[in-house]
């Protein structure tokens, strides 16, 4: 098993996962366009209880486009995004691939709200991909 760990910008917050990610994938909707400042944001679903932090956390609370609400971590000092929870999956908690130590552990195995997609956010045509998010 590989060990997944990560930090912040500034180091102020890290972490480390017991778990292997149950599936990871980018996003393309408009709130991850606007959190990322690009065309999509990356994450792995983490199983619940798995995680463990250094470092305190700010959260922001938002009601997504599916319904579903958004608790997004990010670090006081520097502003990155690193951690997130949806009232739609309470099994898991989601990391932000761009915080991983070694970003060969996300291995991208969909594409969520693909009809948000900008034109020059390219995807892995391999990928599936799905208009909104599926029901999983």
């Amino acid at each position: 098993m590989t060990q997944l760990s990560g930090d912040c910008l500034c180091g102020n917050i890290s972490y480390t996962c017991t778990e292997e990610a149950v599936m990871s994938g980018h996003c393309q909707c408009a709130d991850c366009q606007k959190i990322s400042g690009a065309g999509h944001i990356s994450s792995l679903a983490i199983p619940r209880g798995s995680l463990t932090f250094k470092g305190e956390m700010a959260f922001h609370e938002k009601q997504a486009a599916s319904g579903n609400m958004i608790k997004r971590g990010f670090c006081p000092q520097c502003g990155s995004h690193i951690y997130a929870e949806n009232s739609g999956f309470p099994q898991f908690e989601f990391i932000r691939a761009g915080s991983l130590h070694d970003l060969e552990n996300f291995k991208p195995s969909m594409v969520v709200y693909a009809s948000s997609g900008a034109s020059w956010d390219h995807m892995d045509p391999a990928l599936p991909k799905f208009e909104t998010m599926p029901k999983m």
